[in-house]
């Protein structure tokens, strides 16, 4: 047989394969990106250190509810919440004083916008935050738990269910607060025994500076 052909029959036979290889790639990756974090189950656990070198692990919170919240300290989204309105901060103090326990995560990969320690320590004097930012500088936890946008909110029930993900509330103006916080309402209903009526919404706000 002629070697040309010999070649590009060759070729044509390694096609599928080379196809299936990237077919697997992609869906190892899919598998990757797919969140482990669902409301109704058990929030996954995660061990993170904060700007002041203090580690925190979800375990150590068992038995009372938890709150997440996705922080980018130079989003316009997260300005609006912790600068414009002050919310969050109202939001978070409210809620500690009732014992929940309230962490910022930063899932901003280094180089990239609000990321590093240097940063958020910063941001935290100028929030004015009384809670910790824990730093996750690969990813993991993010994308474990989904996080999509800054913020996103996660509230943990004392059960250590996830009782609500989503937007700290239903305008995604990045200037005008909603008239339903939605973080609020799923904690009040949790500290009076009942169910939380809406469980998931969409969060909005920047995209999470994941690693590229």
């Amino acid at each position: 047989m002629n070697p040309v052909w010999i070649r590009r029959l060759a070729a044509l036979a390694l096609v599928p394969l080379i196809a299936g290889v990237a077919t697997l790639s992609s869906q190892a990756k899919d598998e990757a990106m797919a969140p482990s974090a669902e409301v109704g189950k058990q929030a996954p656990n995660f061990t993170l250190t904060d700007t002041e070198g203090h580690q925190h692990s979800l375990a150590d919170y068992k038995g009372k509810v938890v709150v997440l919240e996705w922080f980018n300290p130079d989003c316009p989204f997260v300005k609006k919440h912790h600068e414009l309105h002050h919310s969050m901060i109202e939001c978070a103090n409210k809620a500690q004083e009732t014992g929940v326990v309230w962490l910022a995560v930063n899932s901003g990969a280094p180089g990239k916008q609000g990321a590093g320690l240097e940063r958020n320590v910063a941001a935290r004097a100028e929030y004015e935050m009384k809670y910790p930012v824990l730093l996750d500088e690969d990813g993991k936890v993010g994308k474990m738990y989904g996080a999509r946008t800054t913020p996103h909110m996660f509230v943990i029930a004392a059960d250590g269910s996830l009782a609500y993900q989503g937007a700290i509330d239903d305008n995604p103006s990045p200037t005008e607060l909603g008239d339903l916080n939605y973080v609020m309402a799923a904690l009040n209903a949790l500290q009076n025994g009942k169910a939380i009526g809406t469980a998931n919404t969409k969060s909005y706000g920047c995209s999470v500076k994941y690693a590229s």
